[in-house]
C-alpha cells in the first residue's frame, strides 16, 4: 500500500476549503494527535488497552484520510500487546506524515 502524502490535505481541504494556514495547523494538530496515540499503543500492557489503542487510532487515522496508517492499525488491534514489528510499521508510517 503506497503512501499518498496528498490524500491528507486534500481531505483537510475538502473539509475546511482552499485556507493553507487552517490546513498546516489541522495537519500537525493530527500529527500530534497520531503520536499520542502510537504512545498508547506502545504502552499497552494488555490484550484491550492495545486494541483499544488500536482501533482510536485507526479511526484517527481514517478520519484524515491516512490510509497506511489506518490498515496497519487494523492489523494491529489482530496482534499481541506490545508486536516489535508492528510498532515499528506504526512509528514509521507516522513519521513519514
Amino acid at each position: 500500500m503506497a503512501y499518498d502524502p496528498g490524500a491528507i490535505d486534500a481531505a483537510l481541504a475538502a473539509a475546511v476549503g482552499d485556507d493553507p494556514a487552517l490546513i498546516a495547523e489541522l495537519r500537525a494538530s493530527f500529527v500530534d494527535s497520531a503520536k499520542r496515540g502510537f504512545e498508547a499503543l506502545a504502552a499497552a500492557s494488555d490484550d484491550e488497552a492495545w486494541r483499544a489503542a488500536a482501533w482510536r487510532l485507526k479511526g484517527l487515522a481514517a478520519s484524515f484520510g491516512a490510509v497506511r496508517l489506518m490498515a496497519l492499525a487494523t492489523q494491529a488491534t489482530a496482534l499481541s500487546p506490545n508486536d516489535a514489528a508492528m510498532l515499528r510499521k506504526l512509528r514509521r508510517a507516522i513519521e513519514r506524515l
